[in-house]
């Protein structure tokens, strides 16, 4: 793919060459925790820490800037789906209120933690694709 951008020293338009980064398989990989460049599964040291770089294909990751959209993200699916859930429960079977809490109490713990690390990992690779934050380098 070819990227035209300004040179600040005056020399006018500058065009390099970058190598093609599907965002859709991007998005694909890092949802399924893996490494956007290879697919390799070695994106997370911790349960959140991402490597400083894939240990397979050796893609630097240390530059990675997720920090507070992953937790948004899940908080507005997790908030989405709860709320829409107990009002449609509410409406449709009127259960005594320890049903609800029973059922959505832990939906509200479990569904975070299923979803902050594929969602974290899927804006690293959002990142990666277009070459945002020091993935354009190399």
């Amino acid at each position: 793919m070819k990227v035209s951008f300004e040179d600040g020293g005056g020399g006018g338009r500058r065009e390099t060459t970058r190598p093609e980064r599907p965002l859709g398989r991007a998005l694909g990989l890092g949802a399924r925790g893996r490494c956007p460049a290879c697919g390799a599964k070695t994106l997370f040291d911790g349960f959140l820490t991402v490597r400083p770089r894939c240990v397979v294909c050796g893609e630097d990751y240390h530059h990675h800037r997720a920090d507070d959209l992953p937790p948004y993200l899940t908080i507005l699916l997790v908030g989405h789906v709860v709320v829409s859930g107990l009002l449609i429960t509410e409406r449709a079977f009127a259960p005594a209120m320890w049903v609800e809490a029973a059922i959505w109490l832990p939906v509200t713990l479990l569904l975070p933690l299923a979803l902050l690390r594929p969602i974290k990992v899927a804006v690293v690779a959002l990142q990666w694709a277009l070459f945002m934050h020091g993935f354009g380098r190399g």
